[in-house]
């Protein structure tokens, strides 16, 4: 068995600081095994950039569990949505279902959406601008859970008490890590609130992303009733908590390098280059989905059973300096390769484009409007949730103003 990295995977330390081990693997042992805390199975990790690129990619590899995954991992608890409709997500489903479903749910965003969602993402942004200003003791997390709950809301055309209850199911689903059966009725609830959501809509529609789903097909081909929970599932499992920690995260690094924030406040232009740079370093998710095997085979010089579970370090990745010149330092002016925090490959984000459109307009609205705050607590007192999938911010108090005064 290989060397150890020095801390523990998906402990408490590796949690807050999980780059030291990164670098580790990445020289070490690129394609790690050892057994996962949470269920306690065997799985590998996969650190280099150019092998997690490659793994996204391989259709030797299936996101399925159900279809895939070996016993070990099954009867583990960490089969997300086990049991109910969320175990189907399109980010689970292979070809050809995941062809059909992905091309139907992709005919919703179309540019006329696109650009109605940034007229209403301005105005959110605005609306909870002078909400953080308010606030007694302001924390950035609040400001960046608004931003895509209520543009979520806005694009979906959601009734605000449903959308509360799906939040609420949502972060109860992914943030009981050591708690599966906790997840799993989150899951069930995720699910039941979006077949109810389903049926208003359907009653009711209206020019907004839930109905254009609805009313989505290919020639006599629509999504299901099971497809759409799925679907409306995912996107808002998905649009929340990564764009709010992308949000929270990018304003933390300006933070820590406020020359970064003079610079994007002097080049506007520098904004979507700078989403870019947020990304990379220290994007939304730290890990991929697990992959399993589909067969036994070898992979980047390792042999793999049929049914293994393995999991791309995104966040490894972003900062392999195989990859990347001087991968640790933010550099909102950096070209040159596309990185992997949206994913790659067949299940490369589907909200992508949302995703950056809201960090765009969110993030240097918030350094603009307060280009002289300042982190309320020490620096060393910042902590991060400890989720196996994202990178986020438990908390992030601030002096508006800085001077500890608003």
């Amino acid at each position: 068995m290989v060397a150890s990295p020095p801390t523990a995977l998906f402990g408490h330390d590796y949690y807050q600081d999980p780059y030291p081990s990164f670098a580790w693997l990445r020289d070490n042992s690129p394609i790690h095994e050892f057994t996962f805390p949470i269920g306690d199975f065997r799985t590998w990790i996969v650190t280099r950039f150019d092998d997690v690129h490659a793994l996204l990619g391989d259709p030797r590899f299936s996101t399925n569990a159900e279809a895939y995954a070996n016993p070990e991992f099954q009867k583990s608890g960490m089969v997300m949505g086990a049991g109910t409709v969320v175990a189907r997500i399109l980010s689970t489903l292979d070809p050809p279902d995941h062809t059909r479903q992905r091309k139907l749910a992709m005919g919703a965003f179309t540019p006329r959406r696109v650009a109605q969602w940034r007229e209403a993402t301005e105005l959110i942004v605005r609306t909870n601008l002078d909400l953080l200003a308010e606030q007694e003791n302001p924390d950035v997390i609040d400001y960046a859970a608004a931003i895509p709950a209520e543009v979520l809301g806005k694009v979906f055309g959601i009734p605000l008490d449903r959308y509360n209850d799906i939040i609420d199911a949502i972060d109860r689903a992914f943030h009981s890590d050591d708690d599966p059966a906790k997840a799993t009725r989150a899951f069930a609830d995720i699910a039941q609130y979006g077949r109810e959501l389903i049926v208003e809509k359907q009653s009711s529609p209206g020019d907004d992303l839930l109905t254009s789903l609805i009313e989505a097909r290919d020639g006599n081909d629509r999504l299901t009733e099971d497809e759409l929970v799925a679907l409306l599932a995912q996107m808002i499992m998905a649009g929340l908590d990564t764009t709010r920690n992308l949000i929270a995260s990018a304003v933390l690094a300006v933070l820590d390098n406020p020359e970064q924030g003079r610079l994007l406040a002097e080049r506007p232009e520098l904004a979507p280059q700078a989403i870019e740079e947020f990304l990379r370093r220290e994007g939304a998710l730290t890990m991929g989905l697990f992959r399993f095997a589909k067969e036994d085979m070898e992979f980047g010089g390792v042999a793999l059973p049929a049914g293994a579970p393995v999991i791309a370090a995104l966040l490894s990745a972003n900062r392999d300096p195989r990859r990347f010149e001087d991968p640790d330092r933010l550099d909102i002016t950096r070209k040159g390769p596309r990185h992997l925090g949206l994913g790659h490959g067949l299940h490369n984000c589907i909200g992508a484009a949302l995703a950056r459109l809201e960090a765009e307009i969110a993030i240097p609205a918030v350094l603009n409007r307060f280009p002289g705050m300042e982190l309320a607590i020490p620096r060393e007192e910042v902590t991060y949730s400890e989720s196996y999938l994202l990178r986020a911010l438990t908390t992030l108090p601030v002096h508006l103003h800085g001077g500890g005064s608003r």
